[in-house]
């Protein structure tokens, strides 16, 4: 697995009996990286900032579970590579975790466009978050999905201020039905700047 490709290839992928095998370790070892990797926004907002290792271990669990081998590997690395950053990005799936089935559904209704009010505030600089390309998140009758994909584009000088470690650097959304913040920790902060390239 190398980080600086920036994409999975078929060369990345092991066979299924090796993976199979050394699963529970390779799934124990991403355990204290994603742990950095996650922020919770408000009470029911998560986080989670992807990076090769990250998407490289989604791709296996894919096709550990559904068993489609060469078959499913193509359409897996089209889904997945998307999430990893490039250099100049940070990308993070933002999932909406409501364990209550009918909370879930009320909640849900309220939060249409909820990854357009996504922000990122940088040594007093706000970087927008983008959607990623993916299918409309949100149906008709006004229900988001409680899965989304966002991107957050930096200046070469808001990777400086990131990487620095100093002053703050704060995750918030600003949705007329969820207004919440965070402030991201030393070490969640020195892990996520390991995708700047």
């Amino acid at each position: 697995m190398s980080a600086a490709e920036h994409k999975i290839t078929q060369a990345d992928i092991l066979p299924y009996a090796d993976y199979a095998a050394r699963r529970t370790e390779l799934r124990k070892n991403l355990i204290s990286i994603k742990k950095n990797r996650r922020i919770d926004v408000g009470p029911f907002a998560t986080f989670y900032f992807e990076n090769f290792d990250t998407m490289w271990l989604q791709v296996h669990e894919m096709l550990h579970i559904e068993k489609g081998g060469e078959d499913q590997l193509a359409g897996e690395l089209e889904t997945y590579n998307p999430l990893i950053p490039q250099g100049r990005e940070l990308i993070a799936t933002l999932m909406l975790e409501i364990a209550d089935v009918n909370r879930r559904e009320t909640e849900l209704k309220k939060l249409a466009g909820i990854e357009e009010s996504v922000s990122m505030e940088v040594a007093g600089k706000r970087i927008k978050a983008a959607p990623t390309d993916y299918d409309e998140r949100t149906t008709p009758d006004g229900k988001t999905s409680s899965v989304h994909w966002v991107r957050f584009v930096f200046t070469p000088e808001e990777i400086s201020a990131f990487k620095s470690g100093e002053g703050r650097v704060v995750l918030e959304i600003a949705h007329p039905n969820y207004g919440h913040m965070a402030v991201i920790n030393a070490e969640s902060r020195a892990e996520i700047a390991k995708d700047f390239a």
